[in-house]
């Protein structure tokens, strides 16, 4: 034989076996389980017994070799960090098993739980569109959120709210991976909203998704899509005189443009049709829109203004880059100048009309005219000065003979927008002189600019709502006030950015004139209990100005969410003999509703079926009475959880199975032989290893405290006494017992030593832990030359008295005192003797059985299985 290529076969058929076995024990354990739950089992491949190398995650019962969880939890993320999405998390395990400890291995399948949320890495998405986009364009979203899940679990979907349905998110396949896309659905225009903020939500396909925000901001780029427009009362008349100076602005035009930047750059210039003596007179910025006063009129006036007076119209254009110019007209009264005998001349010097000077609010002191005294005298001049009449934020000043007229403070527009300010020639003691010359009243008018943000009249606005309102519901009116005037006091409002989330913006809606603030869609209090809303009110200058205010909203709850149970089905595990009161285990049962809507009660409804009450308190399942795996294996029960809502409750219900698992509470039952007293004859020509007759036995238990195993505790062959037989000895029977199986065979060939009535002590135990139970039986044997039946009329006594009389008793529980060893001596010697008369009696009885007919048989104190005692003394223990 070549013993080499034997050896070869023979490792190549474990190799092959233990890949067999790697590849056909598959255990599947969902992550992250609680410690003790069973998740497989291997003893259906291997024999016993079992044992772990590596017991971190998983523990194995040595016995039966079903495989449970520890406490250290897997993570499959953890596991396998680089799994990819469809791929499995396979965790190899080594294990021994088998009477020859044999190493095998089998895998162990981490499944995926949904036990991560969408993650995104920047919280703010930042995108720019150009207003002319194309309704129906798409933007790849280069911002994903992920999910470190696997399969369904780390599947995300995508979708917007509060995108006001201009945007939406859709979804497109690129080789098996998914690929979003940011589209726009409406129209886009900046002038109108130039920044669209929205809240992108990110949900996983799990069975109970799980989600994760980012605030998406879109800003809308400007294009040129707006022309310079003039107002409808842009066209302006002014009036001035001849004698006013060079460089004097008559008037300002002013048009807007919506764009930005470059787009809105404006160009402002006279008309073709305006007449060259007109563009002579007066000159027009290009950019600021600025008419001034370049000719002197003075010059022309004998020629060109009559004393009626004369009027220049003036046609302006603006115009924007590829925009039809647009146009406003300024007319230009020309009078004649003033006669100025025995009065205050006044030049103007900031800009006026019609007589009154124009001032900007807010402007430090500022030169706002030339006074001259009247006359040529130097004796007037010297006799006489100029003061203000009254107390007015207006100064004279003496420089060179003449005054100098000038805001004393800045002014303000909202504290007063018109000044008269009355300039009066007095004496050189302060008193009006004899000539009387009149007073000069010059009127200032303030021209209001945008320095005031919008006020609102509350600090912060407070108010409730009951969630699932209806669509649309009014919840308060904020007021801001501008003191500015015009443009610069219009207030208009809007949402500003919320303090606290994003997504609560695409809740409200607010009127940008009334201040108006409605909910547009119903409120889910359990998703969110208070909602922080900024309104900014914003006024229309240049620039404008804007202030804030918070409005808080608090979500009243309702009774809108029925109880729910942790799992539809609840599965627990007890013992057979639980303690009454004892926790079976935790119900969970929660209510996301507050107050009395989220309270919950649970009781089970068809409690008739067992012994089991649920515990509020603790929210426990208990077992009030004692239950038995014999009568019933299991039990079905329903529970129902209700809560305290008003008006009516809202209710729900789950199934609870209860497995009872055994205890070794039952003794085996002795069914053949039905009696202790039984008998069967056997023929001396039987031949060696017949099946002469089986011990069978049942035990109600289950599992391991349900196998039965056979020993021949004592032996009493025919002729022997106890002194001269050992009850143990096997070797002068020819009778030997299978433990397994109870067949009782014919070991040796019978022989005429081995003529007479042969009784066997059986012994049959339990493999119950962790301690077996027993029960014993007689098996009497009559070898003999014919076939006659047999019978007996007494129980066998030539055992010793601690096997005959002591009440049975488990290995464990068997006595060994040495105080008693005397006591033992003597009851053995009184036995002995009394063994020898029974003998005798014995022998003259069993020739008189042989002579009755097989009619005339009896069977006469039948005694049942489990009532003969068995006390095992310490000697014979070892044979067990």
């Amino acid at each position: 034989m070549n013993w080499a290529v034997l050896l070869q076969n023979v490792l190549v058929t474990v190799h092959l076996r233990q890949i067999l076995c790697y590849g056909s024990v598959r255990i599947s354990v969902p992550e992250e389980q609680e410690a003790g739950v069973r998740v497989g089992s291997i003893g259906s491949m291997f024999p016993p017994l079992y044992q772990l190398l590596t017991q971190f995650y998983l523990r194995v019962d040595q016995g039966t070799g079903d495989v449970y969880t520890t406490d250290n939890r897997m993570d499959r993320e953890d596991l396998c960090p680089d799994q990819p999405q469809a791929g499995e998390c396979i965790v190899p395990h080594d294990a021994i098993v088998g009477p020859e400890a044999e190493l095998v291995k089998f895998m162990v399948v981490v499944e995926d739980i949904n036990d991560h949320a969408p993650h995104f890495d920047n919280t703010e998405i930042h995108l720019s569109v150009s207003e002319d986009v194309a309704v129906g364009t798409s933007f790849l979203l280069d911002d994903q959120a992920e999910d470190r899940d696997m399969g369904r679990n780390g599947r995300l979907q995508y979708h917007l709210e509060g995108a006001g349905g201009f945007f939406s998110v859709t979804e497109e396949e690129d080789d098996e991976v998914a690929i979003f896309f940011l589209v726009v659905r409406q129209g886009l225009d900046r002038e109108k909203q130039d920044l669209h903020e929205m809240t992108l939500v990110a949900t996983d396909c799990g069975f109970n998704p799980l989600s994760a925000t980012a605030t998406l901001f879109i800003k809308v780029t400007d294009m040129n899509d707006n022309c310079p427009k003039f107002t409808l009362d842009s066209t302006q008349k002014v009036v001035i005189t001849a004698d006013t100076p060079r460089d004097t602005v008559v008037a300002r035009v002013r048009a807007t443009d919506l764009d930005l930047g470059p787009n809105a750059a404006i160009t402002y210039s006279l008309s073709p049709k305006v007449s060259e003596w007109a563009r002579e007179l007066f000159s027009l910025d290009s950019h600021t829109g600025l008419i001034s006063l370049k000719g002197d009129l003075r010059d022309r006036h004998s020629g060109s203004v009559s004393d009626r007076g004369e009027e220049v119209v003036l046609k302006v254009l603006a115009s924007g880059p590829h925009c039809p110019p647009a146009d406003t007209q300024v007319t230009v009264s020309l009078l004649p100048a003033p006669y100025q005998k025995n009065g205050i001349k006044i030049r103007f010097i900031a800009e006026h009309q019609n007589q009154m000077i124009v001032l900007q609010e807010n402007q430090p002191p500022t030169v706002l005219a030339l006074l001259e005294l009247p006359g040529d005298t130097s004796s007037v001049r010297g006799s006489s000065y100029l003061s203000i009449e009254g107390e007015v934020p207006f100064s004279l000043s003496l420089q060179n003979g003449k005054y100098l007229l000038s805001t004393s403070k800045p002014l303000d527009y909202e504290m007063k927008s018109e000044y008269h300010v009355s300039v009066v020639m007095r004496g050189g003691v302060g008193e009006p002189t004899a000539q009387g010359f009149p007073r000069r009243e010059i009127q200032v008018r303030v021209v209001d600019v945008n320095d005031n943000a919008p006020q609102f009249l509350q600090s912060h606005y407070l108010i409730d709502i009951e969630e699932n309102n209806p669509p649309g519901a009014s919840l308060l009116k904020v007021r801001a006030q501008d003191v500015d005037s015009g443009q610069n006091g219009q207030v208009t409002y809007k949402l500003g950015r919320p303090s606290h989330t994003a997504a609560a913006i695409a809740l409200y809606r607010i009127d940008q004139n009334t201040g108006q603030l409605t909910v547009s869609v119903p409120l889910d209090r359990e998703q969110q209990d208070v909602h922080r809303l900024t309104v900014v009110a914003r006024d229309n200058g240049s620039p404008p100005l804007e202030s804030s205010v918070m409005v808080t909203i608090t979500v009243l709850d309702q009774n809108d969410n029925a109880p729910v149970f942790l799992t539809p089905h609840f599965i627990f595990f007890i013992p057979e003999n639980i303690p009454p009161l004892a926790q079976v285990g935790k119900v969970g049962v929660s209510d996301v509703d507050a107050g009395l809507n989220g309270e919950v009660e649970v009781r089970v409804v068809n409690s008739s079926v067992g012994p089991f009450v649920i515990d509020n308190a603790q929210g426990t399942l208990r077992c009030m009475a004692d239950v038995d795996r014999e009568k019933q294996d299991r039990y079905e029960l329903e529970l129902f959880a209700t809560d305290n809502g008003r008006p009516s409750p809202l209710t729900s219900i789950a199934r609870v199975t209860v497995f009872i698992e055994d205890v070794n509470d039952n003794q085996p039952q002795v069914i053949l032989p039905s009696s202790n007293l039984s008998c069967l004859t056997i023929s001396t020509e039987t031949t060696m290893g017949t099946m002469v007759t089986k011990i069978y036995a049942i035990d109600k238990d289950s599992g391991l405290n349900s196998e039965i195993t056979y020993t021949i505790a004592a032996r009493e062959p025919p002729g022997t006494s106890p002194s001269s037989h050992h009850p143990g000895d096997s070797s002068s029977s020819p009778f030997q017992l299978d433990p397994r199986s109870g067949n009782v065979t014919l070991a040796q060939r019978l022989m005429g030593k081995d003529l007479g009535m042969h009784h066997l002590f059986i012994v049959v135990s339990d493999g119950g832990k962790p301690a077996p139970l027993h029960t014993t039986v007689w098996v009497n044997l009559l070898v003999n030359n014919t076939l006659e039946p047999c019978h007996l009329d007494t129980m066998p006594r030539s055992l010793p008295y601690t096997l005959a009389q002591t009440p049975s008793e488990t290995p464990s529980e068997m006595p060994v005192c040495d105080r008693h060893a005397q006591l033992i001596l003597l009851l053995g010697l009184g036995m002995m003797v009394a063994s020898l008369c029974l003998f005798l009696v014995t022998v003259v009885l069993y020739m008189k059985q042989r002579k009755r007919s097989r009619g005339e048989q009896q069977q006469r104190g039948v005694h049942e299985e489990n009532h003969i005692p068995l006390r095992i003394p310490e000697r014979y223990y070892s044979e067990l």
